[in-house]
Parts: structure tokens; sequence; C-alpha cells
């Protein structure tokens, strides 16, 4: 006789269960902020004690130095950074000389960021720093070993909207009170 068998998804924890702590030796997001931040400061450190430019000053630098012409909203996107951030940077970076911004052709709301050519020379002058971090940061990588990390951390990169889905999904589901009052603050967003 076959026996039907139900597989349903994980039971919302119970009240007397606590799920257990996380394991900070294993648990990837942990080790890729401590490497990020890590990395970040210390550049920061770099940048700001040789050149006066922070590191959010520094990745604007370089999308500028990549693309002739950006928009915060672009930076914001692909960098991760915080838009208002970009913003205000942009207006930092405007008043040291090192862009110029003008309106978009398409959208007139949009400022669009250009690198000035005392911009450019500043670029020029921290890849260096910047391409020295990274030759050390990966000296105990073998050559094969860096194309598999740069292919894996691409492969992650990309799976970051699946991560968010799949974690709107499991609120949803074990917290349904918070993904409501969620839902309710993006239909007044929309209202207004």
């Amino acid at each position: 006789m076959l026996k039907t068998v139900v597989v349903t998804s994980t039971p919302p924890l119970s009240k007397t269960r606590r799920p257990k702590g996380v394991d900070l030796e294993r648990y990837v997001p942990a080790f890729l902020t401590w490497i990020a931040n890590k990395l970040s400061r210390g550049a920061s450190q770099h940048y700001l004690s040789a050149f006066d430019v922070g590191i959010e000053t520094w990745r604007c630098l370089v999308m500028l130095a990549l693309e002739s012409s950006v928009s915060a909203q672009r930076i914001s996107k692909l960098v991760g950074l915080d838009k208002a951030s970009v913003s205000r940077c942009f207006k930092s970076m405007q008043a040291r000389g090192l862009i110029a911004l003008s309106l978009s052709q398409d959208d007139g709301r949009v400022r669009i960021a250009t690198l000035t050519k005392v911009g450019r020379e500043l670029h020029d002058r921290i890849i260096g720093i910047a391409m020295e971090r990274e030759r050390a940061f990966l000296e105990v990588l073998s050559e094969a070993e860096r194309e598999v990390l740069i292919g894996l951390l691409r492969r992650l990169h990309n799976n970051l909207p699946e991560v968010e889905a799949k974690t709107e999904r499991y609120v949803a589901q074990r917290f349904p009170e918070i993904a409501q009052r969620r839902a309710s603050r993006g239909e007044e967003e929309n209202d207004e």
C-alpha cells in the first residue's frame, strides 16, 4: 500500500522553541559584510588622508570614469548606495570641481554628473592605491582560485533579487501582520 506524504514549507517556530544562533564561523553574509566593511574602512582612511576623498566619493569617481556621464539613480542601482547619499556626494564633488552637473535631456528632473579634468586626475591618482589593495587582498589565492571567486561572486550578486523575493515570501508566511503592514504602507505611498 502506497503512503501519501504531503510536503509543506517549514512550520512556523513555536513560541517555546527558539531558533539556533548564527554560526559565525560559517555564516556567509557575516563574512561578506565583515570583509566589505573592513576593506571600505581601510580604503577610506587611506583616500581621506592622502586625497581628502571618502569611500562614497571614490565609488562615484569610479563609476564616472567608466561611464562618461551618470545619474545618482544609476550609481545607486549599480553600487547599492542610497540615492540621497549619492546626491549629497555629487553636491560636494561639484563644489570641489570634480564633476559638472547638468539636467538630463531625456528627463529634465534628473541631474547627470560628468567627470571634469580635475576629477579625472584625482581618479587616476587614487586608482593605483585601489589596485594595490585589490592585489594585496587576493595574493593569498592562485590565479585559478581568483577566477573561481569572481565567478562565484558574480553569481551571488545576480541572485540577490531572488534572495529579496524569497525573504518577502518567508516574512509573508511566518509574519502575516508584518506583510500586511508593509502592504498597507505601499498602498498609502501609491495614493500620495
